[in-house]
């Protein structure tokens, strides 16, 4: 059910947001649901999502896109999210096409960017994890040898979401070995990895079933040859490169889940209003009601962190800090939020028909995963507080 919005609630980018629910109310929960059982991607909600222009809503305009703020992004996944999608089908495409547009060549930039807005390639692949480093990015194992006109790559990337969806991955791969370097994060290099010409040639992509339908696969690199010219950037200089990224991919996927909390808010108080046990609505119970207020509380408090990361990234800014800590408070508001949802539907919020048990498998992604909330935490403690480094 549709409600009206509360006091408070972004007024921010709204011709986008509106264009946004309009887009998503072709897609309601029984599209989601069905891609979900069967692990599918939804394909039909991406094609429209970029014919519309939205997924190029962050390229600038010589390149085809409308070149909008980061601010726009965070609207846009917002309400993908509060809509019951999920936007994490296409949301890489937002924040690793800003690598190439920071560090990329003149010629990469005219090649890949007016081709990403169009839709033409598809570039959602981020190959960075690994099964032996985890998050010790400076620790990965996958090299790449330079030969001649070519790169040789060896190694392994696992939780590569989308890589069977996409055209094109951003690749982090080691350039020099570790011992040679003088610092850990050195020797990294980023490659843009066109998936088409190397598959079966080197490329060995493996679905990863779990939890969530994230289309999240295995990567195996042996031999696999590539240009030269994939490398973006300065051989060495890649992390970074992937670091100053992530301050964008943390706020993007911040957004979402205040959009998921929302959701979760929105359908809790419509069921609270309208279930009524012992001749009364349950929402009259201070124990339904409640938890409800409280979930809206914190995520308010959590959104306004998220507009402030937006809002110094915009302006030029490097918010490591500001934006960790909007991730955080906000995967934090978006699982108290699913879990009073649960708990306001009762036995209903396991429910398939619902989709509450759908969003909650896919909002608790975001305590883990892209950077778990311990991490967030090491984080500041050492680079805001001072206080001494913990791993």
């Amino acid at each position: 059910m549709t409600r009206e919005r509360a006091a408070g609630e972004p007024d921010d980018h709204q011709d986008i947001r509106e264009a946004v629910r309009r887009l998503c109310d072709g897609y309601p929960g029984t599209y989601w649901r069905e891609k979900d059982a069967v692990d599918a991607y939804p394909s039909e909600f991406v094609a429209e999502l970029t014919q519309a222009g939205l997924l190029a809503a962050l390229i600038p305009e010589e390149f085809g896109g409308s070149g909008l703020p980061l601010s726009a992004g965070c609207a846009i996944l917002e309400e993908i999210q509060r809509s019951g999608g999920n936007g994490g089908a296409c949301h890489a495409q937002m924040y690793t096409m800003g690598t190439i547009l920071r560090h990329g060549t003149d010629e990469q930039k005219q090649t890949y960017l007016p081709a990403i807005a169009s839709g033409d390639l598809r570039l959602q692949a981020f190959g960075v994890t690994e099964p032996t480093s985890g998050t010790d990015t400076t620790a990965l194992r996958t090299t790449a040898r330079r030969d001649g006109d070519r790169y040789i790559v060896n190694g392994q990337k696992v939780w590569t979401s989308r890589a069977e969806h996409s055209d094109l991955m951003l690749l982090l791969a080691r350039t020099t070995p570790k011992e040679e370097t003088q610092k850990k994060t050195e020797g990294l290099s980023v490659f843009l990895i066109d998936m088409r010409e190397v598959a079966g040639k080197g490329l060995t992509i493996r679905p990863l079933p779990a939890m969530v339908n994230h289309a999240a696969t295995e990567v195996f690199f042996d031999d696999m040859a590539i240009p030269a010219s994939s490398l973006i950037g300065e051989e060495g200089k890649g992390f970074r490169y992937i670091l100053s990224g992530m301050n964008a991919e943390r706020i993007l996927i911040a957004a979402e889940c205040i959009g998921d909390a929302r959701f979760f808010i929105d359908r809790a108080t419509d069921y609270a209003n309208e279930r009524t046990v012992f001749n009364r609505a349950i929402g009259e119970n201070q124990g339904i009601q409640f938890p409800i207020a409280l979930a809206y509380a914190h995520t308010q408090a959590a959104a306004l962190m998220v507009a402030d990361a937006a809002h110094r990234y915009e302006a030029g800014e490097q918010p490591g800090a500001q934006a960790n800590m909007a991730k955080m408070l906000a995967a934090d508001a978006s699982w108290e939020a699913a879990e009073m949802c649960i708990q306001t539907h009762g036995g209903f919020g396991f429910a398939r028909e619902y989709d509450i048990e759908r969003k909650w498998r896919e909002t608790r992604l975001y305590r883990t995963a892209p950077i778990s909330t311990n991490l967030i935490l090491a984080f500041l403690a050492e680079h805001v507080l001072g206080l001494p480094r913990s791993y």
